[in-house]
């Protein structure tokens, strides 16, 4: 079964998919199917999600700002234009040094 949220053959900014809320985190789902899904995230400063594994890859994506993302114990900050890869059942995390914006794409395989 696939879920759209956004609607096909339309363009769109990606830097205005979500918008950051003050002491927040926003998700916005644009697609999901078997293949995987691809999520907008927006974090306030200070905002994050812990340590934790995931059973598929991923890639983040840096829309706007910087991140502290965690992945398997070595801590990187990803700024606007960057991407990192999380492979599948390593643990991850991410931390917002200053406000930002990114793209999720989990991919089932």
């Amino acid at each position: 079964m696939e879920k759209k949220t956004f609607e096909s053959a339309k363009v769109y900014n990606l830097k205005n998919a979500v918008d950051i809320a003050e002491g927040g985190v926003v998700s916005k789902q644009f697609v999901k199917n078997k293949g995987g899904n691809i999520t907008f995230f927006a974090f306030d400063e200070g905002q994050g999600l812990s340590e934790h594994t995931a059973p598929f890859d991923a890639v983040v994506q840096i829309l706007e700002g910087k991140a502290e993302v965690s992945v398997g114990g070595i801590k990187n900050i990803v700024s606007e234009g960057e991407m990192i890869w999380m492979p599948a059942n390593v643990p991850h995390a991410l931390h917002a040094p200053e406000a930002f914006k990114m793209c999720l794409t989990m991919l089932k395989g």
